[in-house]
């Protein structure tokens, strides 16, 4: 029963950009984002609004993962009257914070469970909401970790920009796809393979783009009733069209809309719209 089953507490960093209604009980790392050489707390200190105005001015906007010590103060605060922890964080191939959280960990002699997404958004914010769910139902650390990467399998992450040249100057992306992309004067659709950004077809405008999002959507729900997430930067009728058009063409039984995370807005500029397809039960 849940009353005799351990107590997990979940963690995850703030480039998941939770909503709300889904943030109760997750403990929230942030990662770090200097103006101007000026840092803040993702989330708290700086909001995708600044960076959009930074990166609009041309002032310099980098990030930063989380030193290990703010996770190892984040599970000794949880551990304090949980039985274990499950940390669930964004690519390693786009950030050092799993190697921060795994660093931290290793002081709990196994009370901590680390787990890299693969992915950023809601393709790490629908991972952690499924660790939360089987937490809050008194899983223990194992089954509590199954659930987080059995949802890892479940869920796509697509997204459009209208230029590649912040992922190339991040290095987030390959330096000829950013040039292909510029001399060609098209518009990319991006995902994540093995954690890794990955340009996954170019078209000629941006409204094309969103089409073909869409269309990539739909084969990723393979028929099953679907939870979704749009997330943006400086393009709320973009994303707010693309839900219109997701919630026209799948069985959508929640659906998430708002902006990405400062994080991420620093690394794939303004224009941004993530699509991020959650299928409810596996295959």
């Amino acid at each position: 029963m849940p009353g005799t089953s351990p107590r997990i507490a979940v963690v995850t960093d703030s480039t998941a950009a939770l909503p709300p209604e889904l943030s109760a009980g997750i403990t929230v790392v942030p990662l770090t984002v200097l103006i101007d050489g000026r840092e803040g707390r993702e989330g708290i200190d700086v909001v995708p609004a600044d960076v959009a105005a930074a990166l609009a001015a041309r002032r310099p906007v980098t990030t930063s993962r989380p030193a290990p010590e703010r996770f190892t103060e984040a599970y000794g605060r949880l551990l304090a009257s949980a039985d274990g922890v499950l940390s669930v964080h964004l690519s390693g191939k786009l950030s050092g914070t799993c190697d921060s959280a795994r660093l931290a960990a290793d002081g709990f002699a196994g009370r901590v469970d680390v787990v890299d997404s693969g992915a950023a958004a809601m393709g790490l914010g629908f991972p952690v909401a499924a660790a939360a769910q089987a937490a809050a139902g008194g899983a223990d650390l194992a089954r509590v970790r199954a659930a987080a990467e059995a949802a890892i399998a479940r869920t796509t992450l697509l997204f459009y920009v209208d230029t590649l040249e912040f992922l190339r100057r991040g290095g987030r992306i390959g330096t000829t796809s950013a040039m292909l992309g510029t001399a060609l004067a098209v518009k990319p659709i991006l995902g994540m393979d093995d954690g890794s950004v990955v340009p996954l077809e170019k078209v000629r405008t941006a409204s094309r783009a969103l089409t073909r999002v869409a269309d990539r959507a739909v084969d990723a729900a393979r028929g099953s009733t679907v939870d979704i997430a749009v997330q943006h930067l400086s393009a709320s009728e973009r994303a707010a069209a693309l839900v219109t058009a997701l919630r026209e063409r799948l069985d959508v039984r929640r659906c998430y809309l708002g902006e990405v995370g400062a994080v991420l807005a620093a690394h794939a500029g303004p224009g941004l719209v993530c699509a991020v397809i959650h299928r409810v039960v596996a295959d």
